[in-house]
């Protein structure tokens, strides 16, 4: 059963939210306020503010020991969409999935069915943990202001193809050092991504962002189009390599 999104968070250009169709108690939104804010350094440092406090609001709320985002860029669901969210907002939607140990479905299982065999979460259930994430979040935004390190003027994002494929056009963009994200990042990023649409038989893109390691941020693109034979997505959740680790 699907229910009324509900605010978290509000920031100066973007908010955490609960989900209509909340796959489980760690899936919330980062959704931006007005379509017409331009993706900026302001608006970058906000999502890193917001993404901050959501990912340590699910820790301390949930025990979440890791969170991986899911995105669409220039592309929307159709059909039965598997291996993505429904479509929330016509506005830019980040889906963020806090995993723990012990969860009782996870995103992917949940992703692998048609949009419409999903079982949302339970209202109950939600209304148990969103208070606490509520509090949180405001507790926690205080602190998690994003910094643009002068160190790094510059971002580099480098493009690679992945270990193991996806679809025609699946890509691997990673950053070049690694380290905490500055916002100077996300605008490399998404520029990177903007490119990715520009491919030949590339309309938009889903994309997945684990958690990330060592060596920094990796997000997952997959090419998409309305006349492919093949949903990307659903192969890629189908990798023995994916698996648990990233959904």
């Amino acid at each position: 059963m699907n229910v009324s999104r509900r605010l978290l968070f509000a920031s100066a250009f973007w908010e955490v939210a609960r989900p209509r169709t909340a796959l489980n108690a760690g899936h919330l939104l980062i959704r931006l306020t007005n379509p017409a804010i331009a993706f900026d350094l302001r608006s970058a440092a906000d999502w890193l503010r917001c993404h901050n406090a959501a990912r340590q609001a699910l820790a301390d709320v949930l025990e979440a020991s890791r969170c991986t985002v899911v995105f669409a860029h220039q592309w929307h669901p159709i059909g039965a969409a598997i291996g993505e969210p429904e479509v929330e907002s016509s506005t830019p939607t980040f889906h963020v999935f806090g995993r723990w140990d012990g969860e009782p479905v996870t995103p992917g299982e949940q992703l692998r069915l048609p949009a419409q065999r999903r079982v949302p979460a339970a209202a109950e259930e939600l209304k148990e943990y969103d208070g606490g994430l509520r509090a949180a979040l405001r507790r926690l935004a205080s602190d998690t202001a994003a910094i643009c390190h002068p160190a790094d003027p510059d971002p580099q994002i480098t493009s690679r193809a992945p270990r193991f494929k996806a679809g025609a056009h699946h890509t691997v963009l990673a950053q070049v050092s690694g380290g905490p994200l500055a916002p100077g990042h996300l605008l490399a990023l998404a520029a990177a991504v903007q490119g990715l649409t520009e491919r030949p038989g590339v309309t938009g893109l889903s994309c997945v962002v684990p958690e990330p390691g060592a060596d920094g941020l990796e997000v997952y693109a997959m090419g998409r189009a309305a006349g492919e034979s093949v949903n990307p997505m659903q192969d890629f959740l189908d990798l023995p390599q994916v698996s648990q680790a990233l959904l």
